[in-house]
């Protein structure tokens, strides 16, 4: 029984106590949070000797306490369990570098993610704002955090690296499915409370790009994220106001006004032609009677 409490305390401390509130939403079932033990301090230093970087403190400490983190659930629609919602951070083991070496055996001129690194270095600058993205070359590190269900990759991601050199800075970016870079948060723990204030639908990463989610992945945020949602629509509004629908009856509803068509003059051109016609009859008989 104490083992049982002491487990259910650390799950509620991982997942912000988010499982509660997933089971108490309308049509969400199946919440499960699979547990992991933590993973072993040699572990963590023989990544950090193979990579030659060093691991930020706060994900340093997560892995310290679970070795990895999936969470997932499911929406029922009629009388079928659609899965929805995943939240996952990859082990050590499998905190892979998203470039792999190149292969003795590849040919020397074979096409690599390093060629779309096209921009010389000297026009690249970057604000507080706007981070400079990372490379696919030697001069970044980057590391997979997520797979994104395939619509994108979160990264951990060493800038500025010098080969030989332990990198010690780390930011997180998510590379979408056109391989260009989003920057996400500074830290590892912005990125994890970012992740479960999203609950893990589909394509919440694309909120922090220029074009954002698929209309489908805005309908589920709608229905499951309507405060979050919200705020970052508003925020995306230089106005500051919401994308609600403002409607005034009093214009909407209102008639379309109706040129008045002039009867009397149709009237009297109707009669007057009319009145012609019959004079063109009636000379006509008359000549016919001549």
């Amino acid at each position: 029984m104490e083992e049982t409490k002491e487990s259910f305390k650390i799950a509620e401390r991982l997942t912000l106590g988010i499982t509660r509130i997933l089971e108490n939403m309308p049509g969400v079932v199946d919440v499960r949070f699979a547990e992991r033990e933590p993973a072993e301090k040699r572990s963590l230093l023989s990544w950090e000797q193979k990579n030659t970087c060093i691991l930020p403190e706060d994900l340093r400490d997560f892995y310290l306490t679970t070795d990895g983190f999936t969470l997932t659930w499911s929406v029922k629609l009629d009388s079928e369990c659609v899965p929805l919602g995943c939240m996952m951070i990859n082990s050590v083991a499998r905190l892979c570098p998203l470039l792999q070496p190149v292969s003795l055996f590849s040919l020397p001129n074979a096409p690599s993610l390093a060629d779309l690194d096209w921009e010389e270095s000297g026009t690249e600058s970057g604000s507080a704002r706007v981070p400079v993205a990372p490379h696919f070359d030697s001069r970044s590190r980057i590391f997979e955090l997520d797979s994104c269900g395939g619509n994108g990759k979160v990264c951990l991601v060493y800038k500025n690296c010098t080969p030989g050199v332990v990198a010690q800075r780390s930011e997180i970016w998510f590379l979408d499915r056109s391989l260009c870079w989003h920057f996400l948060t500074t830290t590892f723990t912005s990125y994890y409370r970012l992740m479960i204030t999203h609950l893990g639908l589909p394509e919440w990463q694309y909120h922090f790009t220029p074009y954002g989610p698929s209309p489908q992945a805005k309908q589920w945020a709608s229905l499951y994220q309507p405060l979050t949602f919200n705020c970052e629509l508003s925020l995306a509004d230089p106005a500051g106001d919401l994308y609600l629908n403002k409607l005034d009856p009093s214009k909407a509803f209102k008639g379309k006004a109706k040129v008045p068509a002039p009867k009397k003059k149709q009237s009297t051109q109707c009669n007057s032609g009319g009145a012609a016609k019959g004079q063109s009859n009636a000379g006509r008989q008359s000549g016919a009677k001549r």
